[in-house]
């Protein structure tokens, strides 16, 4: 891999034929084994990428810095998207993936770069896990998007969510709708985390979808 990210990678069982995958994006100041614990149900039939953000934010790492809630630094956060996809594209190739099965877990500013992954690469990102995330007001104003009528995206946001509004998930809910994606929302009684709810509906979207 050309890609600058520190990764960790788990193949499936059967790597004889093209298998699906899973690019984990953790949060503002975790790593990359944070979110492996949410798609344990599927390490032996997925490969499951989980990424390193470049920028050391302790006690961990980030994908990119913030002027302020909701306003990503546009420079750090173009740079960062380029590479994600990059590094989705070469992982195709490198490990044999199944191209029409690519799904996209994020958590928090993970979350806003999923989405903002799918809205820029189209057809190649087939599902999409949004956890306590938004749109960047700039991405659908400015970013070049491509069509999401074949999305599956699952968002979810808690109700008493002081990090991240909890109507700005609904916002990204009615932004993706009127993309023409289908939409799974769900909201929790909970801040800015993932409950064992959560983590159920999560598991069962991946499943069906």
């Amino acid at each position: 891999m050309k890609s600058p990210f520190t990764f960790n990678h788990t193949a499936p069982i059967n790597t004889s034929k093209k298998q699906p995958a899973i690019f984990l994006l953790h949060g503002m100041g975790s790593n990359e084994a944070d979110l492996l614990q949410l798609v344990r149900d599927f390490e032996n039939t997925h490969h499951i990428f989980s990424l390193r953000g470049p920028i050391v934010q302790k006690p961990g790492y980030s994908f990119f810095e913030i002027e302020e809630i909701g306003k990503p630094i546009r420079d750090i956060f173009d740079k960062i998207v380029t590479h994600i996809q990059a590094f989705i594209r070469e992982a195709i190739v490198e490990y044999n993936l199944n191209p029409d099965n690519i799904t996209i877990l994020g958590f928090s500013q993970g979350a806003i770069l999923a989405q903002t992954v799918a809205l820029t690469m189209g057809n190649k990102i087939s599902k999409v896990v949004a956890l306590s995330g938004y749109i960047p007001e700039f991405v659908k104003t400015e970013y070049s998007k491509r069509d999401v009528n074949h999305l599956s995206i699952f968002i979810s946001h808690g109700n008493y969510d002081y990090v991240i509004p909890s109507q700005w998930g609904i916002e990204s809910n009615d932004y993706f709708e009127a993309m023409g994606a289908k939409v799974t929302f769900k909201s929790y009684n909970d801040g800015h985390g993932v409950t064992p709810e959560n983590h159920q509906d999560l598991v069962e979207f991946l499943n069906k979808n």
